[in-house]
């Protein structure tokens, strides 16, 4: 099957790699550096199974059919299915994802494919698919949410927890044929790498609830981060064992002890928009908890900041901006929340981010990726997540809530 895939970041390569082992795929992104980086399987993203999938393509030892283009012309004409996986970012003023390159997408397909089918990858407010339909006159498309962790992106396509398909009554046949696509791309790396995969449950559902999944599922993760930041946030203030309360509570194997690791708050690319758009859903809809999720979030900030600034420091440190170990993306990550509140007090920051040009600034902050520069700089160094390889010997100096060393 010739499958065009709208868009490389996390969701769409991965999307593109786990089927280019079968098909023929061609993924489309806006930047030409991209492409030819991509043309060369070469990864603009720091994922672990993308990266391996690749260096395996480099040396022979695997076959990925995958071409990336900028041309959307022809990426879209010549496609029997279109995946559409670009970005919605959440815009603050008008309280609402931006959709403008989903539609892009969903433009460009009609014009040259009009009745190619598309699936929506892409997280969208509750009610979207069904208003694009009715925008232009169509049925082709359908909504699959994605449920992935960044920098963990194929790995979770190639071990998911679940698949979910929203299209209507009528189109089950073509809903079952793109759970049928993720699921053999699951099972071609198992039958490769010699593993035993266990039953990957799907679930075909209608439009609008398969939306209401996504932003409900990723709003309790949202849920869980701020109880276990607010637990962390009471004993702190009141000098209590923050490691030995989460241990008694997830004792409780209805509660359990996983995603229970204290932080800055939650970030990252899904969280923070996700719980943002679902109250915006719930518009003349009463509610509490939502709302006080969100602004449990911007709390924990605050808090954290208030905890550096009472230490009096000169110049305050900050390892990584990225929210998880072994990831490049700091988009809305946490401590840069915590730097606002930090700079508002007239606090110097200074910032470890191998990411960034050693020297450049990043909100009005110098980037000193001379590690040990950095560390003597520092009077105080938060850290989101703690790397005990290279923070051990300033351990004194070193503010985290990483109790249990994992994401």
């Amino acid at each position: 099957m010739k499958i065009t895939v709208a868009g490389v970041g996390y969701v769409g390569l991965s999307l593109a790699v786990l089927l280019a082992q079968k098909h023929e795929v061609t993924a489309i992104t806006t930047t030409e550096s991209k492409a030819e980086k991509l043309n060369q399987f070469i990864s603009p993203i720091q994922d672990d199974e993308i990266e391996r999938f690749f260096k395996e393509t480099r040396e022979g030892q695997r076959e990925l059919n995958l071409h990336t283009t900028t041309n959307k012309e022809e990426a879209y004409k010549n496609a029997e299915l279109v995946i559409i996986a670009t970005p919605t970012n959440y815009d603050d003023v008008n309280h609402f994802f931006d959709t403008s390159a989903v539609e892009d997408a969903i433009k460009w397909t009609l014009k040259v494919n009009r009745d190619v089918l598309m699936v929506i990858k892409s997280t969208i407010p509750v009610g979207y698919t069904e208003y694009v339909r009715e925008k232009y006159g169509i049925k082709n498309i359908i909504f699959s949410p994605e449920f992935l962790r960044e920098s963990k992106a194929l790995y979770d396509n190639i071990h998911p927890s679940r698949i979910v398909v929203g299209c209507d009554d009528n189109q089950k046949e073509e809903g079952e044929m793109f759970a049928n696509l993720l699921l053999e791309g699951a099972r071609e790396e198992a039958k490769r790498s010699n593993y035993e995969e266990n039953d990957i449950p799907v679930l075909l559902t209608h439009l609008t609830e398969a939306e209401a999944i996504k932003l409900f599922a990723n709003t309790y993760l949202a849920v869980r981060v701020s109880y276990f930041n607010e637990l962390d946030t009471y004993a702190q203030t009141k000098g209590l064992d923050t490691q030995m309360i989460i241990d008694g509570v997830c004792m409780d194997p209805r509660i359990g002890g996983h995603y229970n690791n204290p932080s800055f708050g939650y970030g990252g690319y899904c969280l923070p928009k996700d719980t943002k758009q679902l109250l915006a859903n719930y518009k003349d809809v009463p509610q509490t908890m939502i709302e006080a999720v969100v602004h449990s979030n911007t709390v924990r900030k605050e808090f954290i900041a208030d905890q550096i600034i009472s230490k009096n420091p000169k110049t305050v440190g900050v390892y990584r901006l990225t929210m998880k170990s072994n990831s490049d993306n700091f988009r809305a990550s946490a401590i840069q929340g915590v730097m606002e509140h930090i700079k508002a007090n007239g606090i110097p920051i200074i910032i470890y981010e191998p990411t960034l040009e050693n020297g450049s600034e990043f909100f009005r902050s110098e980037v000193v990726n001379d590690i040990d520069r950095f560390k003597h700089e520092s009077d105080v160094i938060l850290a989101n997540r703690f790397d005990a390889d290279t923070l051990s010997d300033v351990a004194d100096k070193v503010y985290t809530r990483d109790l249990f060393s994992r994401d």
